[in-house]
């Protein structure tokens, strides 16, 4: 069951050859995914200004994300391998701690987010409004 799509393949398109140009379109889908989710950020703390209607401090997980982003987009291939020609402040080592933090940080960012995702939208104990119909009693009828 691993290997079902193994055999498979898209349909070739003779007029854009796409094996030259990969990392450009994979670099503008990247950048257009992570301005869309800054957009949507953005757009949720304008729509609910108060902090009774959405908590703003649930955004430091998109704000360390962002950090981890950039910072594991600072080191090369090169200079984690350490065949860059300049050696920098710690060489191939201080390159691989940074990585490493980068990596740490966006991954505390994801478990960060799946817990407020949990802790205050899904296992809240207020009923919601759709149940609150029989007299505002919280019943079903």
């Amino acid at each position: 069951m691993a290997g079902f799509l193994d055999n498979f393949r898209w349909p070739e398109c003779e007029c854009i050859d796409w094996s030259e140009r990969r990392n450009a379109v994979a670099s503008v889908v990247a950048g257009v995914l992570f301005f869309t989710g800054w957009w949507i950020m953005i757009d949720a703390a304008v729509v609910y200004p108060k902090p009774e209607q959405m908590n703003h401090a649930f955004h430091t997980c998109g704000v360390f994300s962002t950090l981890a982003f950039f910072m594991i987009n600072a080191v090369s291939n090169a200079q984690v391998r350490g065949d860059s020609y300049s050696d920098g402040c710690l060489g191939r080592t201080g390159a691989r701690i940074w990585l490493f933090i980068g990596f740490m940080l966006m991954f505390g960012s994801l478990i960060a987010s799946m817990w407020i995702l949990f802790g205050a939208y899904v296992t809240q104990s207020k009923a919601p409004s759709l149940l609150r119909f029989n007299g505002g009693e919280g019943t079903f009828p």
